[in-house]
């Protein structure tokens, strides 16, 4: 059976970037501004507080893991933060181990930190059905798989990035089923948590080559048309056929990075002809499938 969360992951195609380890005592503060750069932590003793922009302030404790998959700005401090124009403390004291604030001071967290990035080109749909915010306590498993993205990332073995690859997969598929559907925002683990719902999802991505109405998928989830609508906006975040486009759109640019042919494209992804599917993927993307193809091959 598919797996839509796995699907998800598996198009993303995580890649390592920074893994750190970090320690801070006495009052510290650090300030970041990325643009869509996924971000992830392990802590692994002490406390802290992360504050991420539109959320409020978490207090992280150990044992506790957080995973934002597209963040703009976030703050991570001390319980007891300095003031705002205070000169930041930080300290490289070994390659990529980092001492936060009075580096006389006991260390009052110890924690791992990430970023990854994410080589599809068809990311920001992905993202938008991935909770904005996953904060997981207790769960020894995330916190075994950051320490190995750490050894791994300071390590010079055979075959180094296929492994990194591979471990931010696990560690990104491990964060999203624990983190659970009700508790999330909208968006694909809400949806998958909806008994009615989840049926729905599974075979738009198990069959995205079938014929697609409003109608006929409300049948299928055993709902009148209305009903299934607003709640399928309401868990997922977009209405169904906005969905089920995205997602058949998200797997023909897939094909084509392939080099699979046009004709055939469209009938795995639910066009009768070549020349529809053209024109609902050009409408889609803003180029035609061949330009799209052509333009894969020379990157």
């Amino acid at each position: 059976m598919t797996d839509p969360v796995a699907e998800v992951v598996s198009l993303l195609k995580p890649r390592p970037s920074i893994s750190k380890l970090v320690t801070g005592g006495g009052q510290w503060r650090v300030e970041r501004t990325e643009l869509g750069s996924p971000f992830y932590c392990a802590v692994v003793e002490g406390h802290c507080l992360m504050t991420i922009s539109g959320h409020e302030p978490i207090r992280l404790a150990a044992g506790d893991f957080v995973l934002v998959p597209e963040i703009f700005s976030f703050t991570m401090s001390s319980l007891d933060p300095p003031p705002r124009k205070a000169p930041a403390q930080r300290l490289e004291t070994s390659p990529g181990v980092f001492r936060l604030g009075d580096p006389d001071a006991p260390a009052e967290v110890l924690a791992m930190v990430g970023h990854c990035a994410f080589g599809s080109d068809d990311k920001a749909l992905l993202v938008s059905l991935l909770p904005e915010v996953i904060h997981i306590r207790g769960e020894a498993r995330l916190t075994l798989l950051v320490r190995m993205i750490n050894d791994e990332t300071r390590a010079d073995r055979t075959a180094r990035e296929m492994v990194l690859h591979r471990l931010l997969e696990v560690l990104l598929i491990e964060a999203l089923r624990s983190a659970g559907g009700a508790a999330v925002s909208p968006g694909l683990l809400r949806g998958m948590a909806d008994p009615q719902l989840a049926p729905t999802l599974r075979r738009i991505h198990e069959d995205p080559g079938r014929s697609m109405t409003v109608e006929a998928l409300a049948q299928d989830a055993a709902m009148s048309r209305s009903t299934f609508f607003d709640r399928f906006r309401r868990e997922v975040g977009v209405a169904p056929m906005e969905y089920a486009t995205g997602w058949r759109m998200a797997l023909a640019k897939e094909l084509l990075r392939k080099d699979v042919a046009t004709a055939e494209i469209a009938q795995r992804v639910g066009y009768g002809s070549a020349s529809a599917f053209s024109v609902a993927f050009s409408r889609h993307v803003g180029k035609s499938p061949g330009a799209y193809s052509r333009e894969s091959a020379a990157t």
